[in-house]
């Protein structure tokens, strides 16, 4: 009989836009044929809205099974902002020792805050991805899994199934150096959970910066990408109105997301109208972009249009401060795209130190159309990011690194081994 399996993750589905969320799907449906593997998530699809879009109740994809909850966050009372407002000393203290440099010798002292958690925890109950019926179902049913899988750090769903079941679970928690990864409920789930698998090495030192000896057994499991068959560029190119020549952003389309794309591109194009062609934005629209001819934006793709217009594009962008790891950029690093990072995610400059600059980074406007210049204007830069590139996607995040790391984690923690 195959030992089940349990993901946790906020949002699921092949029509969901989002990095933790593929990244859950396709980890689960490559457990299929090893174990009987389930999803247990909300009935949500706009985490803006916070809306149950979905029906509750089981459905299947690909295999997988997906149970999904109704989200019912509390709105009596006090609210969500009245409580992370009673929380931010504390947050703000861990940050600080955190600028001064000696957050991480306190972490091994005092691993666990007290300090300001049961405001932490008044806010998470008024969050969007709060789901009073998912929180029950993991305290009651966990005996009915091998090992839960939960995904994203700083969600309801994770931080509750931590603190029910964090005995069986493996954490894949996606950390980034923001605010909520030091607040003090994460310094409380940390100690509970048996194994924590990283994306990256940077994102593991972060991990012990933040929580010390709170933090047990851990190491990298990370996560490769999906190569599916891409649609025929002609029909790609008319369904969407692409140019010719374009450089690419794929992603949630938001401030956080976006930060400055815009606002240095224009700047770019107006000294080197030579080089300038138009930036493709892909993904759902949760930000308005004003519409011009340098701009087109094509909202949610499949995966087959997705990977045709990344094979298609000069360039991909990612501007995201925040990342544990960033799936597109290892999507476009394996079809031999060049790719400029945020060089102020530590994650992601992390991979143009690794990669030997087959990834390059900016952290301003003059160092973005620097760089955008260098791999757009000297075709000996380009093809050298796309030889090297390809090589350290290979030799970093193939499925055949990754599935044999997933693979023990579960084992060691469905037989206590960890």
């Amino acid at each position: 009989m195959k030992k089940k399996i349990a993901f946790v993750v906020v949002r699921y589905g092949k029509e969901i836009n989002g990095g933790a969320e593929y990244h859950c799907r396709m980890l689960a449906e490559r457990l299929v044929d090893k174990y009987d593997v389930e999803v247990l998530t909300t009935c949500v699809r706009n985490y803006l809205k916070g809306t149950n879009d979905y029906r509750p109740g089981l459905t299947e994809e690909n295999g997988v099974a997906i149970r999904r909850f109704p989200v019912a966050p509390i709105t009596e009372g006090r609210s969500e902002r009245w409580f992370m407002h009673r929380s931010r000393p504390a947050l703000r203290t861990r940050r600080f020792l955190s600028r001064i440099g000696v957050l991480g010798f306190v972490s091994m002292l005092f691993p666990v805050w007290n300090w300001g958690y049961r405001y932490d925890v008044g806010a998470i109950e008024r969050s969007v991805f709060f789901s009073p019926e998912l929180n029950d179902f993991v305290s009651e049913h966990k005996d009915d899994y091998a090992v839960f899988i939960a995904i994203t750090a700083e969600y309801a769903p994770f931080y509750f199934t931590a603190m029910n079941a964090g005995e069986k679970m493996i954490a894949i928690p996606t950390l980034h150096d923001t605010k909520v990864s030091y607040r003090p409920f994460m310094t409380q789930m940390f100690p509970k959970i048996r194994f924590t698998g990283f994306n990256t090495e940077e994102e593991w030192r972060l991990a012990k910066k933040l929580f010390g000896r709170g933090l047990k057994n851990a190491g990298i499991i990370s996560v490769g990408i999906e190569t599916p068959e891409p649609k025929p560029w002609d029909i790609v190119r008319e369904k969407f109105g692409l140019p010719d020549k374009y450089i690419c952003y794929i992603g949630r389309i938001e401030e956080g997301k976006v930060g400055k794309l815009m606002e240095y591109y224009s700047e770019f194009s107006t000294r080197h109208p030579e080089l300038a062609v138009p930036i493709v934005m892909v993904g759902y629209e949760f930000q308005k972009v004003e519409k011009n001819d340098n701009v087109v934006l094509t909202g949610f793709v499949s995966d087959e249009e997705k990977r045709t217009i990344l094979q298609h594009s000069s360039l991909l962008v990612n501007p995201s401060q925040y990342e544990s790891l960033s799936l597109i950029v290892l999507e476009a690093l394996n079809d031999k795209i060049p790719v400029l990072v945020n060089g102020k995610c530590a994650v992601l400059k992390d991979h143009c130190i690794k990669s030997n600059g087959a990834v390059k980074y900016y952290t301003d406007q003059e160092s973005f159309i620097s760089a955008v210049s260098a791999i757009l204007g000297n075709p000996e830069v380009y093809s050298r990011m796309q030889i090297e590139g390809y090589g350290y996607y290979a030799g970093n995040y193939s499925w055949d690194k990754v599935m044999p790391r997933l693979y023990d984690a579960i084992e060691r923690v469905s037989s206590q081994d960890v």
